[in-house]
């Protein structure tokens, strides 16, 4: 019987495309009308590269995204304070991705298409409710243009990729409330310049409270000398602030945050002329919410943002979606669309990405940005006089091990998902 996936973000299409390599039928159901290249720019660690690697979808990846050679941590002020390598420039078997976050869905969404068929996957199909029953689990959905009823669904398995504001979640803790708000303000855009340093380079610029990131990510524009910028001004106000924080996605004010960045002009990169030449910039809080006891319920589990939406540092949020895909696929293979396989993907995944959620807010590898404006705001002539080298290394190389991209273990380690071999009995939903 299918496995029913609720939500065609890059979870869910990562788990269409994993189930699929064992054998295993499925369909994804997602609210929009159509699936378009919304978005900003995001990361993907080599981690989860060697997923989509294994998916055979590397080649068209790089066909779009930026390779990352470098990670650079500048002060306020741009003094440098930390740089490594990164992807393929670091010893690691896979690159790291920076990529448009609406061209890594439509590489997923093709590929879903072009092996599982056009009707595998469901456009403006919004799940209103779900149970389980004597063969597996029944879903109703919704068109959401007019709320009529769509036809109800039967599969084995119900996987819940909807994102933070997952119905499935809220069914599963209905007091749990809105997402959690830090007091932090992003405002993102993507703007056409020039390249910055060697042109694959990541950057992030300031402290906790007032940060900037910016990183390259059309490698089309690399090609011929150019950039495509993704940047995020970050502001951290007291979370009782007064903030339009019922808003989650809107166009966002230059005149609100560019001042604050007026004198963020560097030898190596203009701040304000970032943001003030962007095409448009949209404003989002930062969010996430409390890990979950569990995330199964009987035939039915939560993954990716539905599970365990974090902050955006470390560049960790699809990348660990896209594990969880694998992971799951891999405990599908062995126990077949049954609860023992959710409950094995659970008790691998759920501590592991917990952790990740703590971490983050707790400011991850970017806390030496903080430690250097706590103990040298006016500047400084020598980073060594601010922060030796071994909290530098270990806040790097800690991050990495809590978040499943230790250089050595991940080119050591075997695939999550063997290859070749297809998921025994896929029809057996006996719990």
């Amino acid at each position: 019987m299918t496995v029913l996936i609720i939500g065609g973000g890059i979870g869910g299409l990562t788990t269409a495309l994993s189930l699929h390599q064992i054998g295993v039928p499925c369909r994804v159901f997602e609210s929009v009308p159509k699936v378009q290249p919304l978005g900003v720019g995001i990361n993907t660690l080599p981690h989860a590269v060697r997923e989509l690697t294994e998916l055979g979808l590397q080649a068209a990846l790089a066909g779009t995204a930026i390779s990352t050679t470098v990670l650079a941590y500048y002060s306020k002020r741009g003094q440098p304070i930390w740089s490594e390598p990164r992807g393929i420039a670091a010893g690691y078997d896979w690159p790291q991705f920076s990529i448009h976050r609406g061209a890594l869905q439509m590489v997923l969404l093709e590929a879903v298409l072009e092996r599982l068929g056009g009707d595998a996957v469901l456009t403006n199909h919004h799940l209103t409710d779900f149970e389980e029953t004597a063969a597996g689990v029944r879903a109703r959905f919704m068109d959401k243009r007019d709320g009529a009823p769509l036809p109800v669904h039967e599969g084995s398995l119900l996987i819940a990729a909807d994102g933070v504001h997952s119905t499935v979640r809220a069914r599963l803790y209905p007091d749990e409330g809105p997402p959690i708000w830090n007091g932090a303000i992003m405002w993102r855009g993507v703007t056409r310049a020039g390249p910055v340093l060697d042109g694959r380079t990541m950057i992030m610029a300031g402290h906790e409270f007032q940060k900037f990131v910016c990183y390259p990510i059309s490698r089309e524009a690399l090609d011929r000398g150019a950039a495509v910028i993704n940047w995020i001004a970050e502001r951290k106000f007291k979370p009782d602030a007064e903030w339009r924080r019922e808003d989650w996605n809107r166009p966002g004010r230059r005149e609100e945050f560019l001042p604050a960045f007026a004198d963020w002009r560097f030898d190596w990169l203009d701040v304000p002329d970032i943001i003030r030449i962007a095409e448009s910039c949209y404003e989002y809080p930062m969010v996430d919410r409390d890990p979950l006891p569990h995330w199964t319920q009987g035939r039915m589990t939560l993954l990716g943002d539905a599970a365990h939406p974090m902050y955006p540092i470390g560049s960790n949020g699809a990348s660990q979606a896209i594990l969880d895909a694998r992971v799951l696929a891999r405990e599908i293979l062995v126990k077949g669309a049954t609860t023992q396989a959710l409950q094995a993907y659970e008790e691998e995944r759920r501590p592991a990405t917990s952790r990740i959620v703590l971490a983050n807010r707790g400011n991850g590898p970017e806390t030496v940005m903080q430690l250097v404006e706590q103990r040298a705001p006016a500047g400084y002539a020598r980073i060594e006089d601010v922060l030796s080298q071994a909290e530098l290394e270990e806040a790097a190389a800690g991050y990495k091990r809590l978040a499943g991209f230790d250089k050595e273990q991940l080119n050591n380690r075997p695939p999550i998902v063997p290859h070749g071999v297809q998921a025994p009995g896929v029809s057996n939903v006996t719990a």
